[in-house]
C-alpha cells in the first residue's frame, strides 16, 4: 500500500488508515473478538496506520488497539491519539450507566471526559493514553476538537505539542476537527505537521479548497482525511431513503446530489463508495483517509476499494455535471 510522509516530519502513514472509533462500542456494543478480526483484517491487508483518542469509548479504543500492537515490532506502524478531552474517575461512582448518550459510546461510565488544553492536561492525557496503550510513545498527536477552546489550545496546547515534538517524545504534531476554517487558522499561525479534517473534503463537501487545502500545500502541511462517506450517504452503492449525513438524516438535495453520483459511477463500472474513498487522496495534500470499521469484513471492503482502478472519465463526467468542482485535484 502507498505511504506517505507528513508535513516536515519523519512519519509516514499508509494511504489507508484504520479509524479505532468503531472498535470501541460506538453506537453498539462491540465483542472482543470482532474488534480484534478488524484490526486483523487491516493489518493483512496492508494497513499500518492507526488513529485513536481517549474520546472513544472512554478509553476502550486505546486499550483494544494496544492489545493488538502489543505483538507487533515497534517500526513497523504508526499511531495517532489525541488530546483535549481528558478522562478523570466519574465522581458520581457511576459504572453501571452507559456513556451513549453522553458520548455515543455504549460503555460503562466509569469515566468522564473534561476539557482540557493547558500544557499540563496535555501532558497528562498522552501518559494515560501511553498506559492504556501499552506503548512507549506515540507517533502522531492531535488536538482534538478545540472548536470552542481556540485561546487555550493555541497558547497552551499547540505549544505543549511543539515542545513533545522538540524532545522527540512525538514524530508528528497537528488539530483534528470536523470543521476546515479553524484547522486553517491553526496553519496560518503555528508549525504543525498534519490536518485531520473529519467529513469536509469528500465527493458532497469540497469547501476545504478555498482555503485550508491551498495553504496545507503551500506550507508542506499534511491532511489525513476522515468521515469520506459523510457518515453513510456515500457508503453505498445505492444512496437509500433513510441515508446519513453528518450524523442526522440526509437532506432531500443531497439524497439526489448523491444518486446522481451514484448514476455517474454504475456507467463507468464502479460503486459510489470506491470513488468517495479515492477522491481525498487526488489532492497533493492529502496523506491518508482514514475509515472506521467494527467488523472485519469492513476494512476488507474498504482496503479493496481504495485499491480498485477508477477510470479518469468518471471524474470529467463528474466536472462537467457540476457535481465536483471544476477545481478539485482528481486521483491519478
Amino acid at each position: 500500500m502507498r505511504t506517505a510522509r507528513l508535513g516536515k516530519s519523519k512519519v509516514d502513514v499508509t494511504a489507508l488508515g484504520f479509524g479505532a472509533a468503531s472498535i470501541a462500542n460506538l453506537y453498539f456494543e462491540v465483542s472482543d473478538v470482532d474488534a480484534r478480526a478488524a484490526l486483523d483484517a487491516a493489518w493483512d491487508h496492508g494497513v499500518r496506520y492507526f488513529d485513536t483518542a481517549p474520546h472513544y469509548g472512554l478509553g476502550l479504543s486505546e486499550r483494544r488497539l494496544g492489545a493488538f500492537l502489543a505483538g507487533k515490532p515497534r517500526d513497523t506502524f504508526t499511531v495517532s491519539t489525541k488530546v483535549g478531552r481528558r478522562l478523570v474517575p466519574n465522581d458520581r461512582g457511576a459504572s453501571a450507566e452507559s456513556d451513549l448518550a453522553v458520548g455515543g459510546f455504549a460503555v460503562p461510565s466509569t469515566s468522564r471526559r473534561i476539557w482540557d488544553f493547558s500544557a499540563d492536561g496535555v501532558r497528562r492525557s498522552l501518559e494515560d493514553s501511553l498506559r492504556r496503550l501499552g506503548l512507549s510513545r506515540v507517533d502522531v498527536l492531535l488536538l482534538h476538537d478545540p472548536d470552542d477552546h481556540w485561546e487555550q489550545a493555541v497558547r497552551e496546547g499547540f505549544p505543549a505539542l511543539a515542545d513533545l515534538r522538540a524532545q522527540g517524545v512525538i514524530g508528528a504534531i497537528g488539530v483534528g476537527m470536523n470543521q476546515w476554517q479553524m484547522p486553517a487558522r491553526f496553519v496560518r499561525e503555528t508549525d504543525l505537521d498534519v490536518v485531520m479534517l473529519a467529513g469536509r473534503y469528500t465527493l458532497l463537501e469540497q469547501a476545504a479548497l478555498d482555503e485550508l487545502l491551498p495553504l496545507c500545500a503551500e506550507r508542506g502541511v499534511s491532511v489525513v482525511v476522515a468521515a469520506v462517506f459523510n457518515s453513510g450517504i456515500l457508503a453505498q452503492a445505492t444512496v437509500p431513503d433513510d441515508a446519513r449525513y453528518n450524523y442526522a438524516e440526509a437532506p432531500r438535495e443531497l439524497l439526489k446530489r448523491a444518486r446522481r453520483m451514484a448514476e455517474v459511477c454504475a456507467r463507468h463500472g464502479i460503486i459510489l463508495p470506491e470513488a468517495a474513498i479515492q477522491f481525498p487522496l487526488g489532492h497533493p495534500a492529502v496523506a491518508s483517509v482514514v475509515v472506521g470499521a467494527h467488523h472485519a469484513s469492513q476494512i476488507v471492503t474498504d482496503a479493496e476499494m481504495i485499491a480498485t482502478k477508477v477510470p479518469g472519465d468518471l471524474w470529467i463526467e463528474l466536472k462537467a455535471l457540476g457535481l465536483l468542482r471544476e477545481d478539485a485535484p482528481i486521483p491519478t
